[in-house]
């Protein structure tokens, strides 16, 4: 009875700095996700529709797109929790809670909390890495819209390839950086 015992002991050892990976990420993930959904279950505003966050990117978005020589607006859907953008009085979008880039923040963070290296130098490239990813956001909701008023005919590709690329490109940099920052930490 004791021998599977001492082999599952010897797999958790083994593998214990992959569990902890999966764990931490699991974990972080979930806690996270859980106290975004509260925010959104519990600070729904009348004055930032849809949420406050969503709302702020709209017009952010809004603001670059205009310096770019386009006019551009956001008002908020009738039907659905949403803003429609205008660009040149042209509806060409909705932005949603998911474009917020709040999640694309809770996975890297997730992720980076599973390499976690020291306490100051994770909290400074989470905070970091979660500017760059909400600028990153930003533009890519900018690029996208000038990108359907000018070639409405990519609008697929433009959605389907151009756009997660941006950001989710953004994202796997950082990782690399990271855990290029954190191996070199455990070197030493």
């Amino acid at each position: 009875m004791l021998k599977p015992i001492t082999f599952l002991l010897q797999l958790f050892r083994k593998y214990s700095s992959v569990l902890r990976f999966i764990f931490m990420f699991l974990g972080s993930y979930f806690v996270f996700s859980m106290f975004y959904n509260a925010y959104l279950i519990f600070f729904r505003s009348e004055k930032y529709f849809p949420d406050y966050l969503t709302h702020i990117v709209g017009e952010q978005s809004e603001a670059l797109i205009s310096s770019f020589n386009y006019t551009a607006s956001v008002l908020p859907h009738q039907t659905e929790p949403s803003m429609k953008l205008f660009v040149n009085e042209v509806y060409l979008a909705r932005i949603v809670e998911g474009c917020n880039s709040v999640s694309i923040i809770i996975l890297f963070t997730a992720f980076i909390l599973s390499f976690f290296g020291r306490l100051k130098s994770t909290i400074i490239y989470i905070l970091a890495g979660a500017v760059i990813i909400y600028a990153m956001n930003i533009i890519r909701i900018a690029i996208l819209a000038i990108g359907l008023y000018e070639y409405p005919q990519y609008s697929s590709i433009l959605h389907s390839v151009v756009f997660p690329l941006i950001i989710y490109g953004t994202v796997f940099i950082l990782w690399v950086i990271w855990v290029q920052i954190f191996s070199n930490s455990v070197k030493t």
